[in-house]
């Protein structure tokens, strides 16, 4: 067998499964013994994207190329080889006697066995005690015995590439070690595609690490370097995808701002200008915000996306100069800029780069209650305890006592969007959040906006100019280019 004779190609590729899934992969290579897995959450198409390297599924553009030999193991497979000797029970209809079809017979199928490994195939056989079986029909076998066997026909075959789905599931501890110990030795000679559940199952030697959302491939990392924290993003990233992660109360125990006015905008302009020496940025803004309606605002540099924010926050002298009424406050009546920003989170490039105090992540956190750079009083044991579950929320809770300078940068935007968010502001303004990330703490941000926008109880202002890093929940969206 020769490794190097194996290329895996799929480019703009469009592929339809049982006439009701698409999967759309727009890029994907498998090098040589370029070992890679496949993850995602359920439904998002990391079995049909196992099932296309396979050669399943119809392909209606694009390409999807696969050279050497290719063995496939999954629960489809399984379920197709069982539907086909259930078929086999109607041919009483027809007065024959149907022969059961017998476990040998299935390993072997389409194999010259004289090809076989004989010490490959009494390993394979004592790993999953399937020795005495040989002998049995295959409609005998447990669903784990099923799968055991479709292990070891796959493993004898020693193919080129060897893709499976799930192939721990329904196995006993001793045929899971022997399956891991096999395969360890089988990965100097054939390239490996797993499609896994649980991360707890990906083997060491894993060269490249597949995302799939949607059923596309969301992020891809094609040479891990170091499996821990590339896992530890992923566990991160996956978790806050899930539907089932609530975010933390607000601290009933602490002071809270008046109470807002519902029938009332919580930001409205009436033909709000910003210029400068005469050149107008944006000009004739005539826009409202109301509560739950979160909204998206893009543009190029210079249209004037900060300007909007900061005339919002008070941060702006133009502020003064247009009719804006923000909370229930019209500017320039008398108010103080406290009296607005009690009523905001904020988080942008600006303020990631000021934080630059020697504080531990929880306490970045805590900081939000207070609206300080760093922590200067004592926090309430109610704070605290929200501070850590916004931890848990963010999948950083093992990091509690890190400082912040030592966090990535990804997940120092984290902790600082949490920051904005922990008294649950009725506005909540992230200024292009995803600046300076790379692509898997791109998503991880992307997916806690998401949450908030989905479960929160505060209004969210999204401020970025990449179509890219667009919000599902997130239905409106302001254009700074219509108002140059």
């Amino acid at each position: 067998m020769n490794v190097s004779s194996l290329p895996v190609s799929v480019e703009q590729c469009h592929a339809r499964f049982n006439d009701c899934f698409d999967l759309h992969i727009d890029n994907l290579s498998i090098q040589p013994g370029q070992h890679t897995v496949i993850l995602g959450a359920n439904g998002s198409g990391k079995s049909a994207l196992g099932s296309l390297l396979a050669g399943q599924g119809e392909l209606l553009s694009g390409k999807c190329e696969v050279k050497g030999t290719t063995a496939w193991v999954s629960v489809t497979h399984q379920q197709a080889l069982l539907e086909a000797e259930r078929q086999k029970d109607c041919a009483d209809i027809l007065d024959i006697l149907p022969e059961p079809t017998l476990v040998r017979e299935i390993l072997f199928d389409g194999i010259n066995k004289a090809c076989v490994d004989p010490l490959l195939l009494e390993s394979v056989l004592a790993d999953f005690s399937l020795q005495h079986l040989l002998s049995r029909p295959f409609r005998a076998l447990s669903t784990g015995e099923t799968r055991k066997l479709l292990l070891c026909r796959a493993l004898i075959q020693e193919p080129d590439l060897l893709i499976l789905d799930e192939p721990f599931d329904g196995l006993d501890v001793k045929a899971s070690l022997g399956l891991s110990q096999t395969l360890g030795g089988l990965a100097s000679r054939c390239t490996l595609v797993f499609v896994l559940n649980r991360l707890g199952q990906l083997p060491d030697y894993c060269q490249q690490i597949i995302l799939v959302k949607d059923a596309q491939i969301i992020w891809r990392e094609s040479k891990v370097t170091n499996l821990a924290q590339t896992l530890q993003d992923v566990k991160s990233l996956l978790h806050m995808q899930q539907f089932d992660v609530r975010l933390p109360d607000r601290d009933a125990d602490s002071q809270q701002p008046p109470a807002l006015d519902p029938m009332q905008p919580l930001v409205k302009f009436t033909k709000v200008a910003v210029k400068y020496s005469g050149q107008a940025i944006f000009q004739d803004l005539d826009w409202h915000l109301v509560t739950g309606q979160h909204w998206q605002v893009s543009g190029p540099n210079g249209s004037g996306k900060t300007c909007l924010l900061n005339l919002i926050t008070g941060d702006h002298p133009q502020c003064y100069n247009n009719d804006i009424l923000v909370f229930g406050f019209q500017r320039g009546s008398g108010e103080s800029i406290w009296q607005i920003k009690q009523y905001i989170g904020y988080m942008s490039n600006a303020l990631h780069l000021d934080y630059r105090v020697n504080c531990s992540a929880l306490q970045v956190i805590l900081s939000g209650f207070y609206d300080s750079i760093g922590l200067y009083q004592g926090a309430s044991t109610k704070q605290v305890e929200i501070a850590q579950q916004w931890l848990q929320v963010l999948g950083l809770n093992a990091h509690s006592d890190t400082p912040f300078s030592q966090l990535s940068f990804g997940d120092q935007r984290l902790l600082l969007i949490a920051r904005a968010m922990v008294k649950h502001p009725a506005l909540l303004i992230l200024d292009e959040p995803c600046n300076g990330l790379d692509e898997m703490n791109r998503l991880k941000v992307l997916a806690l906006i998401e949450l908030l926008a989905k479960q929160g109880q505060t209004t969210l202002l999204y401020v970025n100019h990449h179509a890219e890093d667009h919000i599902p929940s997130i239905q409106n969206h302001l254009s700074m280019l219509d108002y140059t």
